[in-house]
């Protein structure tokens, strides 16, 4: 948690001032059983009501002032806390934002977004109790034990002996406790997995009679994760009984031993219920203490897992200072990938192998293979979203490494494999690609993607708002408006990867003519599984199990590629055009 310290220093004076009143509040708390000993020996017991009207109007005044700065505390505290949060969230998405995919798959979108939200709200709870409380409970632990001491020195060894039975019984509930809170939010990282996956994908379960099975499945990770905070729950459940019984018997034994000493007259009857209540206070104290310690015990654990986001270095990162373009220093290639192999982390094997090829300035580029072949895992080294595990990719002659990420991505439009739209209206979410686009290049876009037609029948044409993850299109829809903002990035390389397999054959061929016309200056790399999607391209590279297996045209590939022979012939029904 000292790592994170750092986040509080934007509130350094409401951390100063924040436990400063609470401290005076702890004070003016001991002085209370004080007041009310002097109130019942000098003025109930000697039949003085002046002094009772006064001492009484002093506890008042003690109580308004404790009041006052209990509150102020709790307002400094409610800021930091929130400030704290809010800090830490952006810092935590900023790191995401740095991540590259390796990074992602390594920690999982769910335990990402429940490290975000559930998480930090943990820290933040335990912020607010570092200042409401770390100081006060010490204080009154301290303060009233040399009270009472003051009061009866005989008599506090009943506190003496008290006290450690009572921080070993916190000592034995905690040590049970501590380790299980890590495995609870392990719990909620497997809940809340399920839970995202089934609301991603209704319509699959729905679609295959699957909400049975998948009603099974949340109950299992629900009831895994219900057991194990039920197991912490059943061992901190033992706290509150066994420090009260604890409680309960010091005040009996205080009673006891104190009522023997009145009736011989070493205390008086104000003495011994002052006595009492700083016990009370002292052990209630104690109990508090018990509560913090769960509370950091599980922010310890929260913060172990914010720590591993933050500390997590990008393995994609820029190594100069570079800002190297595509529409830089002419080069004989355009995109070249030398002898490049790549392995996802953790694999056993490669997913490619040995990849070199060139890609020319204003060419047309078709990527074909079958499932699994590692179509787009090779674009996605064109875009830096992973760097190679051997040999080069050469943007315009250099070597991606040593580019800026964000220079590299600004000259490429990618439209990934799964149409991804945001929550907004039609026009927001093409603006995606040229914040500064005008509706005329939006529309244009819109038109050459296939997408202007039925935009105009929506609704509110392109003011439609589009619900989130944009389920109130269709696939088709969502994957040409994709590709629309795409274009209004004007890129120099555009990037299609299997984004027209959810169009029909009259759409997907308009599409193509489109795309032919208006990127005529635009070097276009195409992954897909259909042949006439890429069938009249300048180059087309066949890949089989992470290899290429043949590069050419589509007459050349016929003639010498057996792959793409059979792709072709099961797409024509064996015709040869």
């Amino acid at each position: 948690m000292f790592k994170l310290i750092k986040f509080l220093k934007p509130y350094k004076k409401q951390v100063i001032l924040g436990p400063a009143f609470k401290l005076l509040e702890a004070i003016l708390e001991l002085l209370i059983p004080f007041f009310m000993a002097r109130l019942i020996d000098y003025g109930v017991k000697a039949g003085n009501s002046g002094y009772v009207f006064k001492i009484g109007a002093l506890m008042i005044l003690t109580a308004i002032i404790g009041a006052g700065s209990a509150y102020v505390c709790q307002y400094y505290a409610s800021i930091v806390s929130q400030g704290f949060g809010t800090d830490l969230r952006n810092r935590i998405f900023e790191k995401i934002g740095e991540f590259s995919f390796n990074e992602i798959d390594m920690f999982g979108t769910t335990s990402l977004v429940n490290r975000i939200t559930s998480d930090v709200n943990q820290l933040q709870f335990a912020v607010a109790m570092l200042i409401r409380l770390v100081i006060r409970v010490p204080f009154l632990c301290i303060g009233g034990l040399i009270m009472a001491m003051a009061i009866n020195l005989k008599l506090s060894i009943i506190l003496f002996v008290i006290m450690p039975v009572f921080a070993g019984t916190l000592y034995m509930i905690m040590s049970k406790t501590i380790p299980l809170y890590k495995n609870v939010q392990k719990r909620l990282d497997g809940v809340s997995t399920v839970v995202r996956e089934n609301l991603s994908g209704v319509r699959v379960v729905r679609a295959f009679a699957r909400i049975d099975n998948e009603r099974k499945r949340f109950n299992k990770v629900n009831r895994e994760y219900a057991e194990t905070a039920i197991a912490v729950g059943r061992i901190s459940a033992l706290l509150n009984p066994v420090t009260i019984v604890i409680i309960n018997l010091g005040v009996a034994a205080v009673l006891w031993f104190g009522g023997v000493q009145v009736y011989s007259g070493s205390m008086t009857q104000g003495e011994i219920i002052a006595y009492i209540n700083y016990i009370n206070i002292i052990l209630s104290a104690l109990i508090v203490l018990a509560n913090l310690v769960i509370t950091f015990t599980k922010a310890a654990a929260s913060a172990n897992r914010v720590n591993e986001v933050l500390a997590a270095e990008p393995s994609v990162v820029d190594r100069s200072d570079k800002n190297a373009v595509i529409n830089g220093i002419k080069r004989e290639a355009l995109i070249e990938f030398k002898n490049v192999s790549f392995s996802y982390k953790e694999a056993s094997e490669y997913a490619l192998r040995n990849i070199s090829f060139k890609i020319n300035q204003g060419e047309t580029v078709g990527i074909i293979g079958s499932t699994g072949s590692g179509k787009t895992t090779l674009i996605n080294l064109i875009c830096r979203f992973y760097d190679v595990s051997e040999g080069a990719v050469l943007i315009n002659g250099i070597d991606v490494r040593e580019q800026s990420q964000k220079e590299l991505r600004k000259n490429i439009g990618l439209v990934a494999q799964k149409a991804v739209l945001f929550t907004g209206t039609v026009i927001e979410n093409i603006r995606w690609g040229n914040e500064s686009a005008s509706i005329e290049e939006i529309v244009e876009a819109a038109k050459t993607a296939q997408s202007n037609d039925f935009i105009k029948r929506l609704p509110d044409g392109y003011n439609t708002l589009i619900s989130q993850g944009g389920i109130n299109l269709s696939g088709g829809q969502k994957q040409r408006l994709t590709i629309a903002r795409a274009l209004v990035k004007k890129p120099k390389v555009l990037i299609l990867d299997d984004s027209s397999s959810a169009l029909d054959y009259a759409t997907d061929a308009a599409l193509r003519k489109q795309l032919k016309e208006s990127t005529s200056n635009m070097t276009v790399v195409v992954v897909t599984q259909r042949i006439a999607t890429i069938k009249n391209a300048d180059k087309i590279i066949v890949m089989d199990d992470g290899e290429i297996v043949s590069i050419g045209n589509n007459d050349e590939l016929l003639e010498k590629c057996e792959v793409y022979r059979e792709i072709y012939n099961s797409q024509f029904n064996g015709e040869v055009e």
